[in-house]
Protein backbone atom coordinates (compact mmCIF):
# COMPACT_ATOMS: atom_id res chain seq x y z
CA UNK A 1 0.00 0.00 0.00
CA UNK A 2 1.75 3.32 -1.42
CA UNK A 3 2.23 5.77 1.73
CA UNK A 4 -0.63 8.94 1.00
CA UNK A 5 0.95 11.57 2.99
CA UNK A 6 2.47 14.79 1.25
CA UNK A 7 6.50 14.32 1.02
CA UNK A 8 8.26 15.85 3.72
CA UNK A 9 11.57 15.94 2.64
CA UNK A 10 12.45 14.89 -1.15
CA UNK A 11 14.03 11.13 -1.15
CA UNK A 12 17.04 11.99 -3.59
CA UNK A 13 17.71 15.41 -1.51
CA UNK A 14 21.75 14.77 -0.97
CA UNK A 15 21.49 14.89 3.17
CA UNK A 16 19.05 12.40 2.79
CA UNK A 17 21.31 10.08 0.81
CA UNK A 18 24.23 10.67 3.05
CA UNK A 19 21.66 9.75 5.96
CA UNK A 20 20.46 6.52 3.47
CA UNK A 21 24.34 6.01 3.49
CA UNK A 22 25.28 5.50 6.58
CA UNK A 23 21.93 3.34 7.76
CA UNK A 24 21.67 1.14 4.82
CA UNK A 25 25.18 -0.29 6.21
CA UNK A 26 23.26 -1.86 9.05
CA UNK A 27 22.85 -5.64 9.45
CA UNK A 28 19.02 -5.87 7.77
CA UNK A 29 18.12 -2.37 7.49
CA UNK A 30 15.75 -1.32 5.25
CA UNK A 31 14.56 1.58 3.63
CA UNK A 32 10.36 2.31 3.84
CA UNK A 33 8.89 5.24 3.43
CA UNK A 34 5.97 6.30 5.75
CA UNK A 35 4.74 9.48 6.54
CA UNK A 36 5.78 11.59 3.60
CA UNK A 37 9.57 10.39 5.20
CA UNK A 38 12.46 7.96 4.51
CA UNK A 39 12.53 5.61 7.50
CA UNK A 40 15.37 3.54 8.06
CA UNK A 41 14.32 0.03 10.05
CA UNK A 42 16.07 -2.68 11.80
CA UNK A 43 13.74 -5.65 10.64
CA UNK A 44 10.33 -3.94 11.40
CA UNK A 45 11.59 -1.76 13.35
CA UNK A 46 12.53 2.24 13.14
CA UNK A 47 15.68 3.32 13.86
CA UNK A 48 15.78 6.65 12.31
CA UNK A 49 14.04 8.99 9.70
CA UNK A 50 14.56 12.06 8.31
CA UNK A 51 12.28 15.34 8.60
CA UNK A 52 10.96 15.95 11.93
CA UNK A 53 7.95 18.08 9.95
CA UNK A 54 7.47 19.77 7.01
CA UNK A 55 8.82 23.19 8.63
CA UNK A 56 12.34 20.84 9.86
CA UNK A 57 13.05 18.23 6.57
CA UNK A 58 16.71 18.19 7.03
CA UNK A 59 16.65 16.54 10.74
CA UNK A 60 16.70 13.17 11.70
CA UNK A 61 15.20 11.31 14.84
CA UNK A 62 16.80 8.86 16.67
CA UNK A 63 16.49 6.96 19.63
CA UNK A 64 19.09 7.66 22.07
CA UNK A 65 19.99 6.28 25.26
CA UNK A 66 17.72 6.83 28.13
CA UNK A 67 20.66 8.13 30.27
CA UNK A 68 22.21 10.33 27.42
CA UNK A 69 18.76 11.78 26.43
CA UNK A 70 18.39 14.55 29.72
CA UNK A 71 22.28 15.36 28.61
CA UNK A 72 21.63 15.90 25.15
CA UNK A 73 18.29 18.06 25.84
CA UNK A 74 20.66 20.19 27.35
CA UNK A 75 22.08 20.76 24.12
CA UNK A 76 20.08 23.60 21.83
CA UNK A 77 20.87 21.64 18.97
CA UNK A 78 18.30 18.67 19.86
CA UNK A 79 14.60 18.94 20.05
CA UNK A 80 11.79 16.76 21.00
CA UNK A 81 9.85 15.76 17.70
CA UNK A 82 6.09 15.83 18.02
CA UNK A 83 4.33 12.38 18.15
CA UNK A 84 7.56 10.66 18.99
CA UNK A 85 9.19 12.75 21.50
CA UNK A 86 7.06 10.88 24.29
CA UNK A 87 8.18 7.82 23.77
CA UNK A 88 12.58 9.02 24.01
CA UNK A 89 13.10 9.94 21.01
CA UNK A 90 15.05 13.08 19.50
CA UNK A 91 15.55 14.85 16.70
CA UNK A 92 18.32 17.02 15.54
CA UNK A 93 18.62 19.16 12.13
CA UNK A 94 21.09 17.66 9.40
CA UNK A 95 21.71 21.17 7.63
CA UNK A 96 23.74 24.29 8.60
CA UNK A 97 27.13 25.38 10.07
CA UNK A 98 27.18 22.79 12.95
CA UNK A 99 26.34 19.69 11.02
CA UNK A 100 28.42 16.98 12.45
CA UNK A 101 28.19 14.04 10.20
CA UNK A 102 30.47 12.01 12.58
CA UNK A 103 28.11 12.65 15.54
CA UNK A 104 25.45 11.74 13.10
CA UNK A 105 26.73 8.74 12.40
CA UNK A 106 27.40 8.09 16.32
CA UNK A 107 23.58 8.88 17.32
CA UNK A 108 22.28 6.89 14.13
CA UNK A 109 24.64 3.70 15.57
CA UNK A 110 23.06 4.02 18.68
CA UNK A 111 19.46 4.18 17.97
CA UNK A 112 20.28 1.07 15.83
CA UNK A 113 21.35 -0.38 18.95
CA UNK A 114 18.58 0.52 21.18
CA UNK A 115 15.95 -1.10 18.54
CA UNK A 116 18.19 -3.90 16.55
CA UNK A 117 16.89 -7.54 17.74
CA UNK A 118 20.34 -9.12 19.65
CA UNK A 119 21.24 -11.19 16.91
CA UNK A 120 21.41 -7.61 14.51
CA UNK A 121 23.73 -6.15 17.56
CA UNK A 122 26.23 -9.25 17.58
CA UNK A 123 26.26 -8.98 13.46
CA UNK A 124 27.38 -5.56 13.40
CA UNK A 125 29.62 -6.33 16.42
CA UNK A 126 31.18 -8.98 14.64
CA UNK A 127 31.92 -7.13 11.59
Amino acid sequence: MADSHPLVVEPGHPLVVRVRDICMTYPDAAEVEAWGRPTFRAGKKIFTFVGSTSERPYSIVIKPDPDARLAYLQDPRFFIPPYWGPSGWLGIDIDGPRADWTEFAELIDASYRLVALVRQVRQLDSR
